[in-house]
């Protein structure tokens, strides 16, 4: 199965950068520890197909809005800027 991976880099509010992967999945359960599972998994893919990844998270529908679930900055950051543009899809 193919997952849309959204892999982008932006300055940190600390000065450098940061390059993170959101991608357009949710387990099948929709538990925490299975997104967890799964962000786990999705973020290997993403490391091992060369892109760097310092802050993940999965962007989702969910009742009707879009749900993020990983690191809290980033979650955070999506929560005010909406969902990015998918880059590239990974192999789960």
């Amino acid at each position: 199965m193919k997952v849309n991976v959204a892999h982008l880099r932006e300055r940190a509010q600390s000065g450098g950068w940061i390059n993170f992967a959101v991608f357009d999945a949710r387990s099948s359960s929709g538990l925490r520890d299975d997104n967890a599972r799964l962000l786990a998994q999705l973020t290997a893919q993403a490391r091992a197909a060369n892109l760097q990844v310092d802050q993940s998270a999965l962007a989702f529908t969910s009742g009707g809005r879009i749900q993020y679930f990983g690191t809290p900055s980033l979650v955070d950051y999506l929560a005010h800027s909406g969902v990015p543009r998918w880059t590239h899809t990974v192999d789960v």
